[in-house]
């Protein structure tokens, strides 16, 4: 038995998420779809993060457990040439048995992008959220470090019987800019030992009231201290945000520079 890990890139707009799900299409569902029929095998693929619908990600891992004799180019090229046009593998190696793409991992990075310009540009409308109101940058990166380090995270999460803890260690939270088709975007960054349900689109939510001059620097590290969900801001909408990175031990797994 082999242990294939794959790194994944989708546009998540037609998705219901990554997870298979009873209804709707799936990032998980269509390469185990693609990949039964590369192989004839009916494996579970397991992902290193869950992302929602609407959620891109060019960064996210998947392993599968597997009897295939095709070598690793074959299976690059023969699940790209199955697969739907918004689902991609960008490389595969093979690990060992102990490799598990969820729970190995020991740091995950998502990117979230705003167009802050007074007219939204269409090309970008599956990527960023396009805001409107100019936005008071220096504010928002001066709250958005306040989350680093070891912090309760209840706030910026939804309650679920299934987070037995709400404390996670973020080791990145600034602002930034890109530029895609001459025009330049904020970028939030946010990289951390793992994230909760709606953990990043919630800061996200939070940090533009901040932006938008509706809570001070000081309110946002009270909503922080507060945990509660109430105190935070809404939840931003999914199409901005993108799973960028998913690291491993050296050990474990190590992408070439030019894959990652």
């Amino acid at each position: 038995m082999r242990n294939v890990a794959l790194l994944l890139a989708y546009d998540g707009t037609d998705f219901v998420g990554s997870q298979y799900q009873n209804q709707g299409r799936s990032v998980q569902g269509a390469l185990e779809a693609a990949w039964e029929e590369l192989t004839q095998e009916r494996r579970r693929f397991t992902l290193a993060g869950r992302t929602d619908a609407g959620v891109h990600a060019h960064g996210q891992v998947a392993n599968v457990r597997t009897e295939t004799r095709h070598s690793l180019t074959t299976v690059v090229r023969g699940m790209n040439a199955l697969l739907p046009d918004d689902v991609r593998i960008r490389a595969a190696q093979e690990v060992g048995p102990e490799f598990h793409a969820r729970y190995s991992a020991t740091r995950r990075e998502y990117r979230y992008l705003i167009d802050n310009h007074p007219v939204p540009l269409p090309t970008l409308r599956h990527l960023t959220l396009h805001v409107e109101q100019q936005l008071q940058r220096e504010a928002m990166a001066e709250a958005l470090p306040l989350l680093e380090g070891t912090h309760d995270f209840a706030a910026f999460t939804v309650q679920s019987p299934v987070q037995r803890s709400t404390v996670r260690t973020v080791d990145t939270a600034r602002l930034g800019t890109v530029e895609l088709f001459e025009r330049r975007l904020i970028a939030i960054d946010l990289a951390a030992n793992a994230f909760l349900q709606h953990m990043v689109r919630v800061i996200v939510g939070t940090v533009l009231l901040v932006g938008r001059g509706r809570m001070t620097v000081a309110e946002f590290r009270q909503v922080l201290e507060a945990r509660a969900r109430k105190a935070a801001g809404p939840t931003a909408p999914p199409h901005g945000l993108t799973l960028t990175r998913v690291s491993y031990p050296d050990t474990l797994v190590r992408w070439d520079a030019d894959e990652r």
